[in-house]
C-alpha cells in the first residue's frame, strides 16, 4: 500500500485544516519544497497537493508553488484543487504533476470527468468526500444530495482507475479513518482506493493495509508527530505501486 504524505497550500503556506473549514487554517510548515524534501528523504515515492484557495476560487491559485516540488524533488506529485477544465489538466500534466485530482467537477460536470479520464487514463483520479455519506464539493463548502457509493461506480464506470475518498468529520482530527465506508468502497467497486482523512498512527496504517486499499493519505498526524513517515511505510509494506 502506498503512503501519501499531504502538503495543503493556502495563501502560499503549508497549512492544515479541520474538517475542511477554511477558518481552523493552521500552519504547519515553513516552506513546502524543504517539507516536500524531508518526506522524500524519508522514504515517499509520492506526495499528495491541494491547492485551497484554487479549490475554492475554481482556477489553480498556487501552482508555482506545486511546480517547484516536482522540479526540484524526484517525487511523484498529485495535485487537487480547482481543476475544472480540460486545459487545467493538461497546464499540470505538461509540467510534470503525475496525476491530477477531479472533485467537485466530476460531481458537477461527469461528461468532463469522462472525457479526462478517457484522454489521460490513470493520471487522473477521482476524489470523493463525503459528508454523512453524501458527496460535497466546492472546497467542501457544499454538500450534495449524491451517495458516496453512487458516486463511486459513477466513476468506475467513466473508466476511473482511483479513487481518493476522504470522510470529512474525520479530516484533521486525528480520530481514525473510517474503516467501514472505506471497506465498502473498496468492495463496490475495481477502482483503486486511496484513505484519507483521521489517520492518527501506525496501527491506522495497518488496519487500512488489512482492507487492501491502494493508498492512505497521511498529513496531520505527520506535522503532529503521532505518526512517522518511515514507521508509515514500513507498515504499509513499502512503496511499490502494485
Amino acid at each position: 500500500m502506498l503512503i501519501f504524505p499531504a502538503i495543503d497550500i493556502k495563501d502560499g503556506e503549508c497549512v492544515r485544516l479541520r474538517r475542511g473549514d477554511y477558518a481552523t487554517a493552521q500552519k504547519v510548515a515553513e516552506d513546502a519544497l524543504q517539507t516536500a524534501r524531508s518526506f522524500e528523504a524519508e522514504g515517499a515515492a509520492w506526495l499528495h497537493m491541494v491547492d485551497l484557495n484554487g479549490a475554492k476560487d475554481a482556477h489553480p491559485v498556487n501552482a508555482s508553488l506545486v511546480f517547484q516540488v516536482v522540479r526540484k524533488t524526484g517525487l511523484k506529485v498529485e495535485i487537487g484543487g480547482g481543476i475544472r477544465q480540460m486545459d487545467t489538466v493538461a497546464y499540470y500534466l505538461q509540467n510534470g504533476v503525475s496525476r491530477v485530482i477531479l472533485g467537485s467537477a466530476a460531481l458537477r460536470n461527469p461528461a468532463f470527468a469522462k472525457e479526462a479520464v478517457r484522454k489521460w487514463k490513470e493520471q487522473i483520479a477521482i476524489g470523493i468526500d463525503a459528508r454523512e455519506g453524501k458527496v460535497a464539493a466546492e472546497g467542501w463548502q457544499k454538500t450534495s444530495t449524491v451517495d458516496y457509493l453512487d458516486f463511486a461506480k459513477q466513476m468506475e464506470q467513466i473508466g476511473a482507475q482511483t479513487l481518493i475518498f476522504t470522510d470529512i468529520s474525520r479530516d484533521g482530527m486525528l480520530s481514525g479513518p473510517n474503516l467501514e465506508m472505506l471497506d465498502r468502497m473498496n468492495q463496490s467497486v475495481s477502482c483503486r482506493v486511496v484513505a484519507s482523512g483521521g489517520i492518527r498512527h501506525s496501527a491506522d496504517i495497518t488496519a487500512l493495509k488489512a482492507l487492501n486499499l491502494y493508498g492512505a493519505i497521511c498529513g496531520k498526524s505527520l506535522y503532529e508527530g503521532t505518526l512517522n513517515l518511515s514507521d508509515a511505510i514500513s507498515a504499509a509494506g513499502g512503496q511499490d505501486e502494485t
